[in-house]
């Protein structure tokens, strides 16, 4: 029996290991009743400890051993023996977590298909960033009022009620999306706002699910997918990003919501710099490719060695090389691996077909640079 289904805020629950069995992966259980709800629809696994005359194992996952209505199969810490009566105790913040990102889940997809008509047919609860896709290509108008219905269900405060119907009943109730399974359906109903078949845990009320936040969407699989936070892990992101903001705002002696302003200004002052740079590192290239081509073996800055290198392509019918201070080396011409092969001596490392570019250590500099008198 799947106790979750029967009530999804309790925690504990006695219960006896009616199977057992360990593999070269882990060790398993099933039990007579459970409160662990197994990996599906998205949601995540419950984990918590099982107690017994064994002591304590730990509950690390949990899964269906055939999808719907198969057996709940518990992943452990530790062999534990047949036939034996366990406490079960899930995590229950884990748990709640959970609860709180499911029911927001059927909030936001119900406000997503009342907003402008999106259809979800996927869902990823596994992190606190969850995921809703649609396969439709949503407006950003149709996203943020979805949002806003999704919150206003929330401050509604409906209550959240699941109960069962039998396959021939299902016309007589206007589902949010078609069921999955046959036979016996559990409907989750959110209020007047939201009706769907689901098997998973949720909320007492829609209140405790929120805030809701849309973080972002993008196109995905000719639809979209809604990435959204909700509950305690929607107040932990807005306290993160709002820490951020200060400590910014803090370093620019401003507003965090004039941010902007100073961000952009030093944006555009970096730009102009990186403008600057490049002017001067051509004007540097040009004037030490006359010194190249007159000495062959050159002492040049580590910034402008690779363009300088370029730059020397042109002269085919004459062996360079450039060294910087740090001991970086540019390498080309007829000769290359024949000096190549006196660096190497001198422990330099590198490759390549046109230019050769390795390094070598900083105090053979000065004697590489004479390999090619």
């Amino acid at each position: 029996m799947r106790l979750y289904q029967l009530d999804s805020y309790a925690t504990r629950f006695q219960a006896r290991v009616e199977r057992a069995w360990t593999d070269e992966k882990g060790h398993y259980a099933v039990l007579s009743q459970t409160l662990f709800y197994p990996e599906s629809g998205g949601q995540p696994a419950d984990r918590g400890v099982l107690r017994g005359p064994f002591g304590e194992v730990q509950v690390l996952h949990a899964y269906e051993e055939e999808k719907a209505f198969g057996d709940v199969v518990h992943v452990l810490s530790a062999p534990v023996p047949e036939g034996v009566e366990v406490e079960g105790e899930i995590d229950w913040p884990r748990r709640f977590r959970h609860m709180q990102r499911h029911t927001a889940q059927h909030l936001l997809s119900q406000a997503l298909l009342r907003a402008g008509g999106y259809h979800t047919v996927a869902v990823s609860l596994d992190s606190p960033v969850c995921t809703v896709d649609i396969e439709e290509e949503a407006e950003e108008a149709g996203v943020l009022k979805a949002e806003a219905l999704a919150n206003f269900a929330v401050y509604a405060d409906y209550p959240v009620e699941a109960f069962y119907v039998s396959e021939e009943e299902l016309a007589h109730y206007p589902l949010r999306r078609p069921p999955k399974v046959r036979g016996k359906v559990r409907l989750v109903r959110i209020g007047d706002f939201d009706l769907a078949a689901c098997g998973g845990t949720h909320l007492k009320t829609s209140a405790q699910a929120g805030p809701i936040k849309v973080l972002k969407w993008e196109r995905y699989k000719g639809g979209t997918r809604v990435y959204f936070t909700a509950g305690w892990e929607a107040l932990e992101d807005y306290h993160a990003k709002h820490a951020l903001l200060a400590r910014l705002a803090l370093a620019f002696s401003t507003n965090p919501l004039e941010l902007e302003k100073p961000i952009r200004k030093l944006q555009e002052e970096l730009y102009a710099l990186k403008g600057e740079n490049q002017a001067l590192k051509e004007a540097l290239v040009k004037a030490l490719l006359a010194r190249a081509l007159e000495e062959g073996a050159l002492l040049v800055p580590d910034p402008v060695l690779g363009e300088l290198a370029k730059a020397l392509l042109a002269w085919g019918e004459k062996t360079f090389l450039l060294v910087s201070p740090e001991g970086r080396f540019a390498l080309l011409g007829p000769r290359r691996q024949e000096v190549l092969e006196r660096l190497r001596a001198l422990g330099a490392k590198g490759g390549g077909k046109e230019v050769v570019q390795g390094a070598l250590p900083k105090e053979r500099v000065v004697e590489a640079l004479g390999l090619l008198s």
